[in-house]
């Protein structure tokens, strides 16, 4: 295989979703009656909902459940189009493609949510396939989601030293670990430095512009 894969998440990589997550998380958890702040909000930035409400709000899994069902109700019908293409990513996707690169969307987000804000902002015809969780909760971790994109397109152990995952969470350092892949962390998300080093980010980068001079001046291997 010739072609290099960059498999990239979606929110806090290709997109800013903050406020449109922030908006839906309030609505979801105002209906048990708590109050958080935009910063004790952020660690709900990334990782699915299933493993934040237990860590964060102690919830219990019938809690989970109706919770879930609160956030998807607002966040399917309104959250979700408030959120942006951060500057510079769209041409950024095009250079890659016309380069050659094979684009790949791996988020814990439910497939048919990334669908939703792939077509809003006219992005599919930058991408080869979009993975993201399933709503049954067969597949809620990144490392199941990369590992369903790698399954689909026939992606074996060989490959992998040919793709780069780009992300803004521990998360996406964890699951593409857990694939074989290397991973390029970028600040301008939800994360950190502190995060990403922790994690063991193989790469981490500033901004878009330096991302785009990342990827086109480092080979995946």
């Amino acid at each position: 295989m010739n072609e290099e894969y960059i498999f990239f998440d979606l929110d806090g990589t290709l997109t800013d979703s903050q406020p449109g997550i922030y908006d839906s998380l309030r609505i979801m958890l105002a209906h048990f009656g708590i109050k958080k702040t935009d910063e004790e909000l952020k660690p709900f930035l990334g990782p699915a909902l299933w493993d934040s409400l237990p860590m964060y709000c102690s919830f219990t899994h019938e809690q989970c459940v109706e919770a879930v069902e609160v956030f998807r109700e607002h966040y399917f019908n309104i959250g979700i189009y408030n959120n942006r293409v951060y500057d510079g990513i769209i041409p950024l996707l095009e250079e890659l493609k016309a380069a050659g690169k094979k684009l790949v969307i791996a988020t814990g987000k439910p497939t048919e949510q990334a669908e939703i804000v792939v077509d809003h902002f006219n992005l599919a015809k930058y991408f080869d396939f979009v993975a993201g969780s399933s709503l049954d909760r067969s597949r809620s971790k990144k490392g199941q989601v990369i590992a369903y994109a790698l399954q689909n397109l026939n992606l074996g152990e060989e490959n992998r030293r040919h793709i780069l995952m780009v992300g803004d969470r521990k998360n996406d350092i964890d699951g593409a670990h857990e694939n074989g892949l290397k991973v390029a962390a970028v600040l301008y998300g939800y994360g950190n430095r502190e995060e990403f080093e922790n994690a063991g980010a193989d790469f981490i980068v500033d901004d878009v512009a330096e991302l785009k001079n990342f990827l086109f001046g480092h080979k995946v291997q």
